[in-house]
């Protein structure tokens, strides 16, 4: 029996296998877990469809794999091994050859691509990486009219350009002009394959500095009335078994700074050249968990109060450190903010959640001399960085988004209530 990966969900037509579950000549149940498979940042395990046992794994730790590929081959109660070995030497078994090299072996592997559910492959089964499939959708060239002259076929970005006739100054950064190089060694070291989630955020953070091009401006914001407001609170809070935390009045001001800044809560589609201003609002939650960062959303945050919002954010964080966040908890967001206040630093310069236009960076909280009417006192102070998209954000829109921002936060009052 040939077990092929399954539909992962709408929109995601690959999956990198993160760890087996079982080995080659096991015995596995209908419904046991076989293999974890992660895409769009949620690892989600794999069942076996039935009883049997496990002849062949097709695929090694690290590779992603199209859906519909096969994976396993299972050998049920009455089938003869040779029947499965015969379809196992059958070419025509397996639709779609793998997209990416194992671990060690050379060669540049197709990326978890559909980070965010925003970039689709063109032409499915085609041996392409991300970044050359954003190139081609940019030119409007075909995939699957291009003979690929890289590895085992696969189609570069010279092949693209060649297809088009264009110059790759006229649709990539000069980052892409670079290809990447081996690092020597110069000393005792350890090297470790990149894949799972440290993967996938690689190649999205990659993706987001080469497409949009980020300034940060940062500004130091008086929290005191935050701070005393949420200390008269927080026991309340916990007697419901709420986490009242900074972060949660925070998302709440910030979905009325983006309705009266709405191209900060928007997106660049260049596949059609417009600047689409979202009217709901998705608040992206940058999570630390052992693996990585990840960012799981909050759904329609503007209409939710912050008791809700305190609760989503523990709810969702406990998630994906856990690896039980759904797909859907972590895709959509209209924004993003990160809080690394608790680790500390004085400020930091986020990178974007493409496609999203802007970032927050909340940082600690602490208590700082500061100058009030002609004197001296102590505040509880803050910054506050934002990182855009210059393409739709201005220099001037972002310090007055902060300023708007800081503002709301001076009446957490009205936040609570709301």
């Amino acid at each position: 029996m040939e077990f092929k990966l399954p539909d992962l969900g709408e929109g995601v037509h690959e999956g990198e296998i993160v760890k087996w579950l079982i080995k080659e000549g096991d015995e596995v149940t209908e419904n046991q877990p076989l293999v974890e498979v992660m895409t769009d940042k949620a690892t989600v395990e794999i069942p076996s469809p039935a009883q049997g046992k496990v002849v062949k794994l097709h695929f090694k730790e690290g590779d992603t794999v199209v859906v519909d590929n096969i994976i396993v081959t299972l050998q049920k109660e009455g089938e003869s091994a040779a029947s499965e070995r015969k379809e196992q030497s059958n070419p025509s078994s397996q639709k779609h050859p793998p997209l990416s090299s194992p671990p060690g072996k050379g060669g540049d592997s197709m990326s978890a691509s559909l980070i965010m559910g925003q970039v689709t492959p063109s032409g499915f089964g085609v041996q392409a990486t991300p970044a050359v499939r954003k190139l081609a959708k940019d030119l409007n060239v075909d995939l699957t009219l291009i003979k690929g002259t890289g590895p085992a076929g696969r189609i570069t970005e010279e092949d693209v350009q060649k297809a088009k006739g264009a110059t790759r100054g006229q649709t990539t950064t000069e980052a892409t002009r670079f290809k990447p190089f081996p690092i020597p060694k110069a000393g005792p070291e350890e090297r470790l394959p990149l894949r799972g989630l440290r993967k996938t955020i690689a190649h999205h953070l990659q993706m987001s500095k080469y497409f949009a091009p980020h300034f940060t401006h940062v500004e130091h914001a008086d929290v005191t009335k935050l701070v005393e407001h949420r200390n008269k609170n927080k026991d309340q809070f916990e007697k419901k078994g709420i986490k009242l935390t900074y972060l949660a009045y925070i998302v709440k001001a910030l979905t009325s700074s983006l309705k009266a800044f709405p191209y900060v809560n928007a997106s660049l589609d260049e596949t059609t050249q417009s600047i689409v201003l979202k009217k709901y609002y998705n608040m992206g939650v940058a999570v630390d968990t052992p693996d990585g960062l990840v960012v799981p959303v909050i759904k329609d945050a503007d209409k939710k109060s912050l008791q809700q919002v305190a609760q989503e954010i523990v709810h969702l964080a406990e998630a994906v450190r856990n690896n039980k966040a759904k797909p859907e908890e972590l895709k959509g967001s209209t924004f993003t903010v990160t809080s690394i206040g608790s680790v500390g630093g004085v400020f930091a310069t986020p990178i974007l959640n493409y496609p999203d236009v802007a970032i927050l960076a909340v940082n600690k909280i602490e208590e700082r001399p500061v100058v009030v009417d002609g004197k001296i006192v102590i505040r509880h102070m803050t910054y506050f960085a934002i990182t855009s998209d210059h393409r739709v954000v201005d220099g001037a829109v972002a310090a007055r988004f902060i300023n708007h921002l800081t503002s709301t936060l001076q009446n957490p009052e009205q936040l609570a209530g709301c």
